[in-house]
């Protein structure tokens, strides 16, 4: 692994946490705040306290990302339709079942999931090609 992977895969769990928050701390939040009341969510004072797992989590994200996507790298291919590739590729095994999965187990409302599914799926998306402008085979970063 070398410094490429590193810095990359610390840079894309920066922004899976940035996107992140924009998706559900801001266009969700007033979604989620029905469920807040109901128990199903947290309130963002007890959310605090579970932070580090957030971002144990995205660190996951982004060093799990980078792994795959430099697995996975075609040179010979144009580094824009490999970003798109890998982030819908991501989407269909991890974004798009994980909120189905959640819809299926918790009483979510279908306009809620439906947001989920979309705002995943090109935060997912923006990902890709944030890999593929990272790692296109220049020799320096």
């Amino acid at each position: 692994m070398d410094k490429r992977f590193w810095v990359c895969g610390i840079l894309v769990a920066i922004a899976a946490l940035l996107l992140d928050f924009l998706v559900h701390g801001v266009l969700l939040a007033g979604d989620y705040q029905p469920l807040v009341g109901r128990g199903i969510m947290r309130d963002a004072a007890d959310a605090q306290g579970y932070l580090p797992y957030m971002l144990g989590a995205h660190l996951l994200i982004g060093f799990g990302l980078t792994w795959l996507y430099r697995k996975g790298v075609d040179s010979g291919k144009p580094a824009l339709g490999q970003g798109l590739r890998f982030g819908a590729a991501v989407a269909a095994i991890a974004t798009l079942p994980g909120y189905l999965i959640y819809y299926a187990v918790q009483p979510l409302p279908a306009s809620l999931v439906g947001k989920q599914l979309l705002y995943g799926t090109i935060a997912t998306l923006l990902l890709g090609l944030l890999l593929a402008w990272l790692n296109p085979g220049r020799k320096t970063l």
